[in-house]
């Protein structure tokens, strides 16, 4: 296993959700609850053994380890991220798991530097919400790609959806405060609209792009996914100073009331899939 290291600022490691343990632990929770879902992804864009696959912003590395199981020792996967706390964590685990096949890249995605033509696959999952120019990290990384290798991504398409019935006013500031705080940092909470003309503009045929979006109850493994974001970010917008104590006490109440009585739902945040193809030559647009 290699671990480049780029010269970070403590703040430039830090994002918008926070790097500690608690997030590390919601991050899991969601990569269990979004795995189905990714393998599928990877599947679609031809993640196979052998390959080699980057993780654009890779977090803690929780598809970093599946990816590098399913491409095996003849493969290797590029885990790429700007947080020294989360590769940290990946470097734990991936020893742990006796895995030799993970590069690690600690690295900001503007300033990442590969040889042209080096990666089979990109997989990226919400990164380009909190990035200021995701076509430029588009048009960045898609120099990286083979000819004929994808670029696989899940990033929302409208966050708005995300819905509690019965109707809750707390919750639904709390959804405006997620899209107001990645808005002050440079991101977008509806990204993913504006990715298939990304890839057009890069040479990156569109192969397939579809919805993902669930309604659940409280016994659905879903709902955890959404409740632990509701324990630890709600809180973490406070500290940022996009809710106050009061909203966030009532986002938490709505939620307890809301998974004690069976007869609750809730929408998902819509997430949308995209997978583009490189061709064999590409002529920049003109």
């Amino acid at each position: 296993m290699r671990f480049r290291l780029a010269a970070m600022s403590d703040s430039e490691r830090d994002y918008v959700l926070g790097t500690g343990d608690p997030e590390i632990a919601r991050l899991g929770l969601q990569h269990a609850v979004w795995r189905e879902r990714a393998l599928g992804a990877w599947r679609r864009a031809g993640v196979q053994r052998g390959k080699t696959v980057m993780d654009l912003g890779c977090g803690p590395g929780y598809a970093t380890l599946d990816l590098a199981e399913i491409v095996g020792p003849a493969g290797k996967v590029i885990a790429v991220d700007r947080s020294h706390r989360f590769l940290a964590a990946l470097e734990r685990a991936a020893a742990a798991r006796g895995f030799t096949n993970i590069e690690i890249v600690e690295s900001d995605v503007s300033e990442l530097r590969l040889p042209a033509g080096s990666v089979d696959v990109v997989w990226c999952r919400w990164l380009l919400i909190f990035t200021p120019d995701p076509e430029g990290v588009v048009a960045g990384v898609a120099p990286f790609l083979r000819g004929g290798g994808s670029f696989v991504l899940h990033e929302y398409g409208d966050y708005r959806t995300w819905r509690l019935h019965p109707r809750s006013a707390a919750h639904d500031r709390l959804v405006d405060a997620v899209v107001a705080s990645w808005r002050a940092h440079g991101g977008d909470a509806d990204v993913g609209l504006r990715l298939p003309g990304a890839f057009r503009a890069n040479g990156l045929r569109l192969e397939h792009m579809q919805p993902l979006i669930d309604t659940a109850t409280p016994a659905d493994f879903v709902w955890r996914w959404a409740a632990a974001y509701v324990e630890t970010g709600a809180q973490r917008l406070m500290e940022l100073g996009f809710l106050d104590a009061e909203t966030v006490a009532g986002v938490q109440a709505d939620w307890a009331a809301a998974e004690a009585d069976p007869a609750s739902l809730m929408i998902t945040p819509l997430v949308i899939e995209v997978i583009g193809r490189k061709g064999e030559i590409f002529t920049p647009p003109r």
